[in-house]
């Protein structure tokens, strides 16, 4: 190089920006590309796990059907007995996924998830409440307003709880992280507490709930998540402009105008309200809204998880899972099962390289 070379001579690499009207972003090539495979194989994956049955239905067979060119019995036997689990599963992981992603972001640490956050036991605990409890009351409880309302009104609860125990003028990330994890373990405690005092019948109901499941998914419940998870998107796009600032700190980000409170407060709901529509579709499902951001973050490259990529392997693990627990084994598992095998060992791998930093 020549010494007398100008400094401006040398052009820094600047990735370059995209402008519609108001509106401008940076253009990411590699994420788009990551994101647009991630969406292919989930989609791979969720035409697979149609086809697995009783009544096997080839991949080409299944494409066609989903696409209006399918024959009578294909359609019959995906649109009405296998779809709405198929589609549990992607919309439950996409919004496990992305709850992850706020967490873990907001609190700038990733072990922090949902699971560790005790919104997934606070929903577990109502949810176990209401069938294990005797009385009148709550079975009129259950019946009008449904256990799947009941737990996302847990898990509901229970954020709001850690979140104002946590307040101490602002949301410090390891203090949050401490009052989730004693806040689930009272959770946890208050659900086996239930189940050693019920009725045998009504712990084995119960117990079947808590593993975490995509079986026996109707259409209604699948509705219900679906325009659950995609009012909250659309809530989670609208704020994530004014949540970038905040990765720079609360400084910087206040200096550039932005109301980094109100901001945490508004996506660490969203956070909360997406992990209680995923436990009330299908059960506390474990580990996926820990696991999903992280993967998603080191095949984009990105310093923090990226929301896009983080919810799709949110949907391509879970329905994978799926997929692993009703074909790898003689018997067919609870998709949790598969989940917690996972995400086990992945947490005790952010553990450790946590501890080596």
């Amino acid at each position: 190089m020549n010494p007398r070379m100008n400094r401006t001579d040398v052009k820094p690499s600047v990735t370059p920006g995209v402008r519609l009207g108001q509106v401008s972003f940076v253009w990411r090539p590699w994420i788009v590309c990551v994101s647009l495979l991630l969406a292919a194989a989930t989609f791979l994956v969720f035409c697979l796990s149609i086809g697995v049955g009783d009544f096997p239905i080839r991949l080409p067979q299944v494409i066609a059907t989903l696409l209006g060119r399918g024959e009578q019995v294909d359609e019959f036997v995906i649109m009405d007995l296998r779809m709405p689990r198929a589609l549990a599963g992607v919309v439950v992981g996409i919004a496990l996924g992305v709850s992850g992603a706020l967490t873990q972001s907001i609190a700038r640490n990733p072990l922090a998830s949902p699971d560790v956050l005790g919104i997934t036991n606070g929903a577990s605990a109502v949810a176990v409440f209401l069938v294990t409890v005797s009385g009148g009351t709550a079975a009129a409880i259950v019946s009008s307003v449904g256990l799947s309302a009941a737990a996302l009104m847990g898990g509901l609860g229970t954020g709001l709880l850690v979140y104002f125990l946590a307040w101490r003028r602002g949301i410090d990330g390891l203090r949050l992280i401490l009052i989730g994890i004693s806040v689930s373990a009272v959770m946890e405690a208050l659900t086996t507490w239930l189940l050693v005092t019920a009725d045998i019948r009504d712990v084995a109901q119960a117990q079947a709930w808590l593993v975490g499941s995509l079986d026996d998914r109707s259409w209604d419940e699948v509705q219900v998540a679906v325009w659950g998870t995609l009012v909250l998107l659309v809530v989670v796009a609208g704020a994530a402009f004014q949540f970038k600032p905040m990765h720079l700190g609360d400084d910087v980000a206040a200096g550039l105008g932005v109301r980094y409170s109100a901001v945490r407060a508004v996506l660490l709901l969203c956070a909360v309200l997406l992990a209680g529509v995923a436990v009330s579709a299908a059960g506390p499902v474990p580990f996926v809204a820990l696991v999903a951001p992280q993967v998603a973050m080191r095949l984009a490259r990105c310093p923090t998880p990226p929301m896009v990529a983080s919810a799709l392997v949110g949907a391509l693990l879970l329905t994978g899972s799926d997929l692993v627990a009703r074909t790898a084994l003689p018997v067919s598992l609870p998709v949790g099962v598969v989940t917690a095998a996972i995400g086990g060992p992945f947490l005790v791998y952010l553990l450790v390289r946590a501890n080596r930093r």
